[in-house]
């Protein structure tokens, strides 16, 4: 099943585009073209073009403050992102209906085979240590706190498995071994669906800031590989062109957000079970990333992490 994209072309929104772009300004032209893009879930999003100038415009979904998205907060950030040199350019921001207009970058996505290419993983690293090393974000995010909340929204209406309970236990015991060594928070997407990658062939850009805060730079990291299924030997060549030498505790604490990233995925999809009226397989998606879940945590090498994570560098 292909990942979903979290913003694109969905069932509900909140503003017809003509409302929008007849309150910003950088907008109004003689020529104004649009075009929806499509693919998506949370947004509507359209490219706007005036007088041959582009732009991309967000519209939310309604549904979108169940999944933990503060539409401020994701302006914030990307205009913070875009300081570092690694998002588009902010132009406007109507908080009311929470619309987001950035420049529109100019370039294509990228496959798995091009992403998963040594230089391409190269590039990604030098893209994830500027956005690390960037102006702050506002808020903090936690792979568990995410976690709890899409578990409170989904108990009573999603088809969670029945050892559920058992599974976020596990998670827990992750989150104490990570927590044993308290990384510093850094401004993080949280977020890195491959979909959310733009080569414009001089550098790799990152859109879609609906889950940035301050949170473990490890987590984007762990986020990153474990979409983009990287082996082992690609997982270890990202942290050495990320951290130059990666210690033990790096490689696990890795390893050990790769598998909080699939249940929080999995829960995601069990709160878009209850909310979404998108026909999308929601269901199976989440499923998959429950099998991948579980596949993860019989790792042998699991508790040799624990331990690795738990000591620090």
């Amino acid at each position: 099943m292909n990942e979903p994209r979290r913003s694109g072309t969905g069932e509900s929104h909140t503003t017809a585009l003509g409302g929008v772009i007849a309150r910003i300004p950088a907008l109004a032209g003689t020529h104004v073209a649009t075009e929806a893009i499509g693919g998506g879930i949370t947004n509507v999003n359209y490219r706007v073009e005036v007088d041959g100038v582009s732009f991309f415009v967000r519209v939310p979904g309604e549904e979108s403050r169940l999944l933990g998205i503060d539409r401020r907060r994701e302006y914030e950030c990307t205009a913070a992102a875009a300081q570092s040199g690694v998002g588009p350019e902010v132009v406007d921001f109507l908080e009311a209906e929470g619309v987001l207009v950035t420049r529109f970058i100019a370039g294509h996505g990228m496959s798995l085979e091009e992403i998963r290419r040594p230089e391409s993983i190269r590039r990604v690293a030098a893209t994830l240590r500027r956005l690390h090393g960037g102006p702050p974000f506002p808020g903090t995010f936690s792979p568990m706190g995410a976690v709890a909340d899409y578990l409170r929204i989904s108990r009573q209406a999603a088809p969670l498995p029945a050892a559920i309970d058992s599974m976020v236990d596990q998670a827990r015991a992750i989150d104490r071994a990570l927590g044993a060594a308290p990384p510093v928070l850094r401004p993080c997407h949280n977020d890195l669906l491959l979909a959310n990658f733009i080569d414009d062939g001089r550098q790799i850009w990152v859109v879609d800031w609906e889950y940035a805060a301050m949170g473990d730079p490890f987590f984007d990291l762990g986020n990153f590989a474990v979409h983009q299924g990287l082996s082992d030997e690609q997982e270890q060549a990202f942290l050495t062109a990320y951290l130059g030498g990666p210690t033990d505790s790096d490689l696990a604490r890795l390893k050990l957000m790769k598998i909080l990233s699939d249940l929080r995925e999995a829960m995601w999809a069990m709160v878009q079970v209850s909310v979404s009226a998108l026909d999308y397989d929601f269901v199976g998606y989440g499923q998959k990333h429950f099998d991948r879940y579980l596949r993860q945590l019989q790792d042998a090498r699991v508790p040799r992490w624990l331990t690795d994570a738990a000591r620090g560098t």
